[in-house]
């Protein structure tokens, strides 16, 4: 398997994450876990999900935690209840928070979820061995 050719024009790295397809972006929407969450599952980051109970690191909102109401796969922005903004005609609007700004504090966790979790933790463990 050969490995494709990257450029190392700053442009055309832009161009390349604006105008990848939606499914490659899932990538990009990994962030942190708290340091409890990755001792309790052995993982250091996880893709973020609607649900998630979330802690913002950077910018205007830092320090504050909220509710995922939206993953925008696409622009690779999540939507947190807590962080909103009020317009001038009085409107509140939820602020885009890239992925890397963020800390999950506590996961939603399903069926599907839950077997990715352990999925990845198999992986871990046999490259160890």
């Amino acid at each position: 398997m050969t490995k494709k050719v990257s450029s190392k024009s700053p442009g055309k790295q832009r161009k390349r994450i604006y105008s990848s397809p939606i499914h490659a972006n899932k990538k990009r929407l990994k962030c942190r876990l708290d340091e409890f969450l990755q001792e309790e599952y052995g993982l250091r980051s996880l893709v973020v999900k609607t649900g998630d109970l979330v802690k913002i690191m950077r910018g205007q909102f830092r320090d504050t935690e909220g509710k995922v109401i939206r993953v925008d796969y696409k622009d690779v922005e999540v939507f947190l209840d807590s962080a909103t903004v009020t317009k001038a005609d009085g409107k509140e609007v939820n602020i885009a928070i890239h992925p890397s700004n963020i800390m999950l504090v506590k996961l939603e966790l399903d069926d599907e979820r839950k077997q990715l979790i352990e999925s990845k933790v198999m992986k871990i463990a046999e490259s160890e061995e």
